[in-house]
């Protein structure tokens, strides 16, 4: 009896913490990185969404621009981002 029953009660404790997680994200603002200049496909397409999406969420999302190097400039700027925060680069949409 005793082998059924902390298994069980492992997986209860373990849904529950789950669920309390994923009500907690995400806690603070969001960036995204557009690494295109303003007006382009990618650029509009991104402002959109961070629009619907932060009605959604409930948390601000910012987008900011870093064009040149063919996108290399944004992707650098995603990866310097401190690890804690919450960042995003935004594809090329456009050929």
């Amino acid at each position: 009896m005793r082998n059924r029953i902390f298994p069980l009660l492992f997986l209860f404790i373990l849904t529950i913490n789950c669920k309390i997680a994923i009500a907690q994200y995400p806690s603070k603002p969001i960036n995204i990185i557009v690494p295109f200049p303003a007006g382009t496909a990618s650029d509009l397409v991104t402002r959109i969404l961070a629009g619907e999406m932060s009605q959604s969420m409930g948390q601000p999302i910012l987008v900011q621009n870093r064009p040149g190097a063919n996108g290399a400039i944004g992707a650098a700027a995603v990866a310097a981002t401190h690890p804690t925060a919450i960042t995003y680069c935004w594809p090329q949409l456009e050929q």
